[in-house]
């Protein structure tokens, strides 16, 4: 494991132990944009990396001391790198949450860059509309034991910067998914960001984008990294696709 530092933000490197990495993917931790990346983060890293995928997560500036523009400078910077050594095809962005959303919305930011497309992404219940505006999330809110919509709100106006929160760096539901790589994401039916994740798929469709969506039964936020068994059932499965891509 080692890093690199991008305008005072660190950047991990986690490689495989007894291989040659064969692909890598960057991946990108949730946190409301607000709390750093947490051991439940590692240990699925580590798992990613024990599959001979290197894993590089850029650890960006949380708000309110830092932002999205901070983040996505360090972003492009970071991507560099990885396609200095690596093909686009064997790069995958992965992220959660807040991270997730992160992922998406830079992997926008490349179309018409002519910066390659990674080959995919991996989402967990990416946050996809800052401000939350999806009449679906008030009635949710009932059942997500982990996501209070004010305290979310708020640290998206903390992070936003005084920017219009329905641009697609901050909002990735309002940018265009044709062109992307293939997108897959896994969400629980007890999570506020469920309605927006279900009209991201719509526009996938519109767009012929390709999206596949796992949502899950009475799951909640970022599931495959809780200690359940369909969290357990979920990571698995998204450690076998990274690796598998990979080769």
């Amino acid at each position: 494991m080692s890093s690199t530092e991008y305008d005072g933000f660190r950047c991990w490197s986690v490689e495989p132990h007894h291989a040659k990495p064969s692909s890598t993917v960057m991946y990108l931790h949730g946190g409301a944009y607000v709390n750093e990346i947490s051991p439940q983060h590692w240990d699925l890293i580590g798992r990613i990396a024990e599959k001979g995928v290197r894993v590089v997560v850029p650890v960006y500036g949380l708000a309110p001391q830092h932002g999205y523009t901070a983040a996505y400078r360090m972003l492009a910077d970071v991507y560099r790198d990885i396609l200095s050594t690596t093909l686009p095809s064997a790069v995958h962005f992965a992220g959660d949450s807040a991270g997730g959303g992160l992922a998406l919305g830079f992997a926008q930011t490349l179309l018409g860059t002519g910066i390659p497309q990674p080959a995919g992404l991996v989402l967990m219940s990416p946050w996809l509309d800052l401000a939350l505006q999806n009449p679906d999330i008030e009635r949710l809110a009932r059942t997500d034991p982990w996501l209070a919509v004010p305290g979310v709100r708020e640290c998206g106006r903390s992070w936003a910067e005084g920017a219009d929160p329905r641009i697609p760096q901050l909002s990735p539901l309002s940018g265009t998914l044709a062109g992307l790589g293939p997108v897959e994401i896994y969400i629980g039916t007890h999570d506020i960001l469920l309605p927006d994740v279900l009209l991201l798929r719509d526009r996938a469709a519109t767009e012929g984008a390709v999206l596949t969506l796992t949502v899950c039964s009475g799951a909640v936020h970022v599931y495959p990294l809780t200690p359940t068994r369909e969290g357990r059932e979920a990571s698995a499965r998204i450690v076998g696709r990274l690796a598998v891509d990979a080769r």
